[in-house]
C-alpha cells in the first residue's frame, strides 16, 4: 500500500515507517502537527510530540518525499478513552492533514504511526483512518519495549533525547544522548524504578537525525539549549531547544549535493514542504445507516426475529433472517436485517452499544465484500463509542433451508460495565481484532490463521492456519490477563469444507497439541494458573473469509480463583415424563461448570443415539450408513424433546435455571432435508412442555454441513449452550 507516515520526529514513528517498508509498503507522504508558534517547544498535548519540530521541516529533504505540516489549532476536549469527532478538539487537526494529504495524493491507502502502548494514541488514529477510508498501521503496537529499542539501535536510527521527565534522569547530563549510548542506563532504571525503556510512559522523547531511510542526507545538530521546565530533585523536566542545524549529504545521494547548512530554523524546502491550512470541522459527519432512515421494514423481517430474554432482563439474545421468497438480494438482505434488529433493541431501550458479539451468517463468501461494506457503515465507531462488537463470519447453506442471503444472530447485555479491545491497526501483535470483556467472560472475535503484519493468510493447509490463529487467539487473551490454554469454556472451530477428509483429524490433534504446549510453558515459568476443563466444539461450513480452512471463536472465563467442579447441588424440577435416565445419556453430553457461575454444555445427537431413541422405526437400519435419509419429521420430533430432557437434566444438577442462559444454538446438517422454520417449531414446541418455561425459549436454529465434538463433525444434532449467573 502507498502510506503517509505521521511523524513527530520520535524514533518511535521513524522506526514505524522502516517496518511499513520491511513489509512490503511505500511511504509516499510524511504528515508532522507542530505549535501555532514556532518559538513554542512543548505543547500541552495529550496526542502530540513538539518538542524538535523546528528541525522537522528537513525530513522531507532527507527522505526526497513531501511533507504535509498543520498548525494544531485545537486542545483536548475529548478525554475519554474511546475517541468521537469532536470540533475543536486537537485530534480534528490530524483529520484536517490527513484529509488533505489524501486530496493531494489520492493513491494513498494508509498511515502508519508509532503507537507501541498508548490506546488513547491509537483509537485517535484509527477513528481518523476510519472516517477518512485509510488503514491505520501500528507495527509496533504491543511489542516488546526492550526488544524494540534494540531493534532500532541496530536498524541505524539514531535519536537523541529531547525531553526527559523521569526518576533518574538529568536533563544538563541526559538530554542530546544518543538513545544507544543510553541503551544500557535506561534498563538499569527500570530494574530501580520500572520505567518503559522505550518512554511510553512520558518518561523522555527523542528526535531521530538519521536513520536508513534518509537517503539523501543526515541531520547534524549544531548547537542547542537546555531549558528546565522542573527542578524537581527527584523527576526534574527538561527539554532541548535546538539553536543551530544542517544537513550532511549522504555520500550514495545524488539528489541533494554539497552541504545544506540550515541556521535559519524557518527556512523550508518549498519544493517538498506544505503547509495545510485549518478549515472548519464542524461539518464533518460520516454518513450511516439509522433505524431512523427505516420507513417500511418487510413481513418477511417480522417473521424471522427471533428473541429471547434472560432472568433479571441483564442479557437477551436476538436473531433475525429473511425468507428466501422475499430475498432481493444479500445487501438489501442485511440491511433488513440490521434494521429489524437496531428496532427491536430500541424497544428496549438499548442500540449498538449493548451488544457484545454478532453472528453474521451469510450464503455466499464470495460477496463477503458487499457484506463487510454494508456492515461497517451500519455498526459504526460513532454507534459504539466504548467499542464495536465482536463479530464471526461465515458462510452458511440458508438457501437449503429456505433462508434468505443473511442470517445474524447477537448477543446483547443491559450491563454497561463492559471493557473492549477493539484494534483496528495492522500490526505485528496480532490481527485487526475486537474483543468485548463483559462479567469476567472474553467474547472474542473469530480468529483465521493470518499473518499479522500483512493480513495474509498462512501457508501450510489447515492446520497451519490454525496453529497461527491460535496464537493470535492468545496474543488478545494476554491483553486481558488471561490465556486459552486455561481460562477457555468453549472453543469453536469453524471448518471449511475445502479441508479434505484426511486433514480433519489433524485439527483436532492441533488444537489440544497447542493448549498443552502453552500450559507446559506456564508451569515452567510459574505463571499457571487454575485449568479449566474446556469444550472444543467443530463446525463444518461451506467457506470461511479469505478463503480461510478455519476459524476459531474463542469464549474465555478469567477469574483468579476459577475451579472447575462437574456437579452441583442439584434442583428438583419436573421435566419431559418421555424419559427416563439412562447410562449412555450421559455420553451424548460434554460440560464446563465454572463455580457454579458458568455452566457451558455441549450435546451431540449421533446416528447411535438417534438409532436408541427411535428404536421401533431405525433399529432395522442400524447398519445404514444413510441415518439422516430415514429420519422423518416424527423421529425428529422425539430427538428434540429428548435434547430438551437432558440439557434440562444437566442444567439442574448444577442448580442453574432456563433463565440463566445467555445463548443456545442448534446446529444441524441441511443433509436432514428439514426446512429451518419446521425444526424451530419442534424445538420451540420441546420447550414450553418444560413446566419452568414462562417466557419465549432461549435458542437459534443454525443449518450447517456438519457439527461435532470431533471433527468428524457427523452428528445429527449438536447442541451448543452457554448460561451465566450473576
Amino acid at each position: 500500500m502507498k502510506v503517509v507516515a505521521l511523524v513527530s520526529g520520535g524514533k518511535d514513528s521513524c522506526y514505524a515507517m522502516m517496518k511499513c517498508v520491511q513489509y512490503g509498503h511505500q511511504i509516499v507522504a510524511l504528515a508532522n502537527l507542530m505549535p501555532v508558534d514556532d518559538a513554542v517547544d512543548e505543547l500541552d498535548s495529550y496526542m502530540y510530540q513538539t518538542v524538535g519540530h523546528q528541525i522537522i521541516v528537513s525530513y522531507a529533504k532527507c527522505m526526497g518525499i513531501p511533507l504535509f505540516r498543520k498548525r494544531i489549532q485545537g486542545s483536548t476536549r475529548h478525554q475519554k478513552l474511546s475517541y468521537k469527532m469532536t470540533p475543536g478538539d486537537e485530534v480534528e487537526d490530524m483529520y484536517e492533514l490527513l484529509k488533505e494529504v489524501k486530496k493531494k495524493i489520492p493513491s494513498i491507502e494508509a498511515v502508519s504511526s508509532g503507537a507501541i502502548a498508548s490506546d488513547y494514541q491509537r483509537l485517535r488514529v484509527e477513528s481518523v483512518c476510519s472516517r477518512l477510508g485509510l488503514v491505520s498501521l501500528a507495527y509496533l503496537w504491543k511489542q516488546d519495549q526492550s526488544m524494540l529499542l534494540q531493534e532500532m539501535i541496530d536498524n541505524g536510527i539514531l535519536a537523541i533525547t529531547v525531553k526527559v521527565a523521569a526518576m533518574g534522569l538529568n536533563p544538563e547530563k541526559h538530554l542530546g544522548k544518543d538513545i544507544s549510548f543510553l541503551y544500557s542506563y535506561l534498563h538499569k532504571l527500570k530494574e530501580l524504578y520500572g520505567i518503559n525503556v522505550c518512554g511510553e510512559g512520558g518518561e523522555y522523547e527523542t528526535l531521530t537525525l538519521d536513520c536508513p531511510l534518509f537517503v539523501h542526507a543526515r541531520i547534524v545538530l549544531e548547537e542547542f539549549q537546555v531549558i528546565l521546565h522542573s527542578s524537581d530533585s527527584i523527576a526534574p523536566v527538561g527539554i532541548l531547544h535546538p539553536l543551530a542545524f544542517h544537513l550532511e549529504t549522504k555520500a550514495e545521494s545524488v539528489s541533494v549535493g554539497g552541504c545544506d547548512k540550515m541556521n535559519d530554523l524557518h527556512h523550508e524546502n518549498t519544493g517538498l514542504v506544505y503547509e495545510v491550512q485549518a478549515e472548519n470541522s464542524e461539518g464533518c459527519v460520516d454518513a450511516k445507516e439509522s433505524v431512523a432512515d427505516v420507513t417500511v421494514l418487510t413481513k418477511a423481517a417480522d417473521d424471522g426475529l427471533q428473541i429471547s430474554t434472560k432472568k433479571e432482563d441483564l442479557a437477551f439474545s436476538v436473531s433475525c433472517w429473511l425468507g428466501a421468497s422475499e430475498s432481493s438480494g444479500l445487501q438489501d438482505d442485511l440491511k433488513g436485517v440490521l434494521r429489524k434488529i437496531e428496532a427491536e433493541l430500541s424497544g428496549h431501550n438499548l442500540d449498538w452499544r449493548n451488544v457484545l458479539y454478532v453472528h453474521l451468517y451469510i450464503s455466499d463468501m464470495n460477496e463477503f465484500a458487499v457484506a463487510n461494506d454494508t456492515y461497517v457503515k451500519f455498526i459504526t465507531q460513532e454507534k459504539c463509542p466504548s467499542g464495536v462488537p465482536s463479530r464471526s463470519t461465515v458462510e452458511l447453506p440458508l438457501p437449503h433451508v429456505g433462508l434468505g442471503k443473511a442470517y445474524i444472530e447477537v448477543l446483547v447485555t443491559k450491563n454497561e460495565e463492559k471493557r473492549v479491545l477493539h484494534v483496528q491497526s495492522i500490526s505485528c501483535w496480532a490481527p485487526s481484532c475486537i474483543g468485548p470483556y463483559s462479567q469476567n467472560v472474553l467474547y472474542m472475535a473469530g480468529q483465521l490463521g493470518l499473518y499479522p503484519p500483512t493480513m495474509t493468510l498462512t501457508k501450510g493447509g489447515a492446520v497451519a492456519e490454525l496453529e497461527l490463529a491460535l496464537q493470535n487467539s492468545e496474543a488478545v487473551a494476554k491483553s486481558f490477563n488471561c490465556s486459552i490454554s486455561t481460562s477457555s469454556v468453549l472453543l469453536v472451530v469453524y471448518c471449511s469444507e475445502s479441508i479434505p477428509s484426511s486433514e480433519r483429524g489433524k485439527i483436532q490433534d492441533k488444537l489440544e497439541a497447542f493448549l498443552k504446549q502453552i500450559r507446559s510453558s506456564s508451569t515452567k515459568e510459574g505463571k499457571l494458573s487454575k485449568v479449566l476443563d474446556h469444550l472444543s466444539l467443530y463446525v463444518l461450513v461451506p467457506d470461511l473469509p479469505k478463503r480461510a480452512l478455519v476459524e476459531v471463536k474463542p469464549l474465555l472465563y478469567n477469574v483468579d480463583d476459577a475451579e472447575t467442579i462437574t456437579e452441583g447441588k442439584s434442583l428438583t424440577r419436573t421435566g419431559n415424563q418421555s424419559f427416563q435416565h439412562e447410562g449412555w445419556h450421559d455420553t451424548c453430553i460434554n460440560r464446563c461448570i465454572v463455580n457454579g457461575t458458568i455452566c457451558a454444555l455441549v450435546m451431540s445427537v449421533t446416528n447411535e443415539t438417534a438409532v436408541r431413541l427411535c428404536s421401533e422405526f431405525l433399529s432395522a437400519n442400524r447398519k445404514s450408513e444413510d441415518i439422516q435419509n430415514l429420519i422423518s419429521e416424527r423421529q425428529m420430533d422425539r430427538i428434540s424433546r429428548f435434547c430438551v430432557y437432558l440439557l434440562d437434566k444437566i442444567l439442574a444438577e448444577n442448580s442453574f435455571f432456563w433463565e440463566e442462559i445467555v445463548s443456545l444454538r442448534v446446529y444441524y446438517p441441511v443433509s436432514l432435508h428439514i426446512p429451518l422454520d419446521a425444526l424451530s417449531l419442534l424445538f420451540k414446541n420441546a420447550l414450553e412442555e418444560l413446566a419452568e418455561m414462562h417466557r419465549q425459549p432461549i435458542f437459534n436454529i443454525i443449518p450447517v454441513l456438519g457439527a461435532g465434538s470431533s471433527t468428524t463433525m457427523d452428528d445429527l444434532i449438536t447442541c451448543e449452550l452457554f448460561a451465566q449467573r450473576t
